[in-house]
Parts: C-alpha cells; sequence; structure tokens
C-alpha cells in the first residue's frame, strides 16, 4: 500500500482524534497493513501512525516494541 493510499483511507473516517491507536487503524482498515510494516519496514509503520494523528513519543513505544 502506497502512502497516497493510506491517506486516502484515512481520509475516508470522520472523528478519529477521539479514538485509540488500534480503533483508528481498524476503521480505517489499516490494521494488516500496519501488523505488517511492524515486521518489515519500521519506518512505513511510524509513517502510518504520524498520518493516523499519533503523536511522536507514542509512535516510538509502539514501535519500539
Amino acid at each position: 500500500m502506497t502512502e497516497q493510499e493510506i491517506i486516502k483511507a484515512i481520509s475516508k473516517v470522520e472523528g478519529i482524534g477521539g479514538m485509540t491507536v488500534n480503533e483508528r487503524l481498524y476503521v480505517c482498515g489499516l490494521m494488516d497493513e500496519f501488523d505488517k510494516a511492524l515486521i518489515v519496514d519500521k519506518n512505513k509503520a511510524k509513517k502510518i501512525l504520524e498520518l493516523l494523528g499519533v503523536d511522536k513519543p507514542s509512535i516510538e513505544k509502539i514501535v519500539a516494541k
């Protein structure tokens, strides 16, 4: 999935700010993409979280697991 496709998926969802990270990933259809990225491309995983509006300290904690 390209960055543009990820942005498009995120833009379809309203009220994302009040959701948990897992909820954001799920409603945007990015759960599987994120899980794969955590294994093979941590930079892509970070970018997905950034595009979802997750703060930098949280991104670092999530990706470091």
